[in-house]
């Protein structure tokens, strides 16, 4: 099968029901910016070091009692893309996780992660194959339940599969990188 189409995928949250943005920044990520080395993946070979970057958020709503913070490349060579990171049942009175919170469920100051496509609960840097640029949506989505009701081993997929109807807002940053 052959495709005339561009290779970049459209924005994987445009299809989701609105909810209102909320400001989400970081020292080490920005918009449009390339993914620093210490962000990018050494499991996968790209010279990194799986570090998860700062994240500080603020302006969600009132209603917010949890939530779900991932980091998703729409333009993997796959037809569901990759899923790098993701936590679940972060309260909401946690505004911030520090550099490296996503090296373990012991690093992050509350929450839980799941299974990232590389089969960890943990951070996994950018390692795009060569070729174009990839963007790495961060993602921090605010929900009006205090859990995500799914084990461990579940994936970022299902976890927001589940929660859908739950997202009251949702802040994005997003990286690029390309090897």
């Amino acid at each position: 099968m052959t495709s005339n189409t561009a290779t970049m995928k459209c924005d994987p949250y445009a299809d989701l029901p609105a909810v209102p943005s909320f400001p989400l920044e970081s020292s080490l990520v920005a918009d449009g910016e390339t993914m620093p080395v210490g962000q990018r993946s050494g499991i996968f070979g790209a010279g990194g070091q799986d570090v998860s970057p700062d994240l500080t958020w603020s302006g969600f709503p009132a209603s917010t009692r949890s939530f779900v913070v991932t980091m998703y490349d729409p333009d993997a060579p796959t037809p569901s893309g990759f899923w790098h990171w993701a936590l679940v049942d972060v309260p909401p009175d946690t505004t911030s996780l520090p550099v490296g919170a996503g090296e373990s469920d012991d690093a992050l100051p509350a929450g839980r992660h799941i299974t990232n496509d590389a089969g960890l609960r943990r951070y996994v840097g950018a390692a795009p194959p060569p070729g174009p640029a990839h963007r790495y949506y961060i993602v921090v989505t605010a929900l009006d339940v205090p859990t995500v009701e799914v084990p461990g081993t579940a994936s970022p997929a299902l976890a927001l599969f589940q929660t859908v109807g739950n997202a009251v807002a949702r802040a994005a940053l997003v990286p690029r990188y390309r090897a």
